[in-house]
This record gives structure tokens, C-alpha cells and sequence, in this order.
């Protein structure tokens, strides 16, 4: 990522883990729905804000053929997070992942 790309990415992920305690997360929850930020970002190597609809169904794909369904879904609920809370964006790909 590029340096302003870098401070952009640290400034919302500190955002998120604010917006987790603030809303009561629990540790663990709290862990696992920042390893989801931290784990798209590093596969795209870019701020997960600037990501396409095809960008997030291609990172699923490959999360359901390398991982537990748990962590799809962990990865799914997280990014789901930041999209509402810390972007204020609604989440637009619910349709990806099998919310059961």
C-alpha cells in the first residue's frame, strides 16, 4: 500500500476497534472481526474501503475453499462491521456468503 493509503487503513481500523468496545464486543469478537480486516486487506493490498463487489465475492470464495465455514462466516459478520459502522456504508454483498 502506498504511505497515504497506510495512514488512511490505520486511522479506520483504530476506528473499528473503538466502535467494537463501544459496543460491547467481546475480546475474542473483537480479535476475530479485525483479523477479517487485516486478512482483506493483506489479500488486496489495499484500504478494504476501496474494494469492488467482485473483489469481496472473489475473497470468499477462496476464504470457503481454504477455511472453516465459522470463519467465513466470522470474516463475513466482521467486514459487515466496518462497512456499517466504521464506513457508514450499507453492506451491499450480504448475498455472498449463506447467512445460516
Amino acid at each position: 500500500m502506498k504511505p497515504s493509503e497506510v495512514k488512511r487503513f490505520a486511522a479506520l481500523y483504530e476506528r473499528h476497534l473503538k466502535l467494537l468496545k463501544l459496543q460491547g464486543k467481546s475480546d475474542s469478537t473483537i480479535s476475530a472481526y479485525s483479523r477479517a480486516v487485516r486478512r482483506i486487506r493483506d489479500r488486496y493490498d489495499c484500504c478494504p474501503d476501496k474494494l469492488t463487489k467482485e473483489q469481496l465475492e472473489n475473497y470468499f470464495v477462496d476464504l470457503v475453499e481454504s477455511h472453516s465455514w465459522s470463519t467465513v462466516k466470522i470474516d463475513r459478520l466482521g467486514l459487515m462491521f466496518f462497512w456499517k459502522f466504521v464506513l457508514n456504508l450499507d453492506w451491499q454483498w450480504l448475498n455472498i456468503v449463506n447467512q445460516d
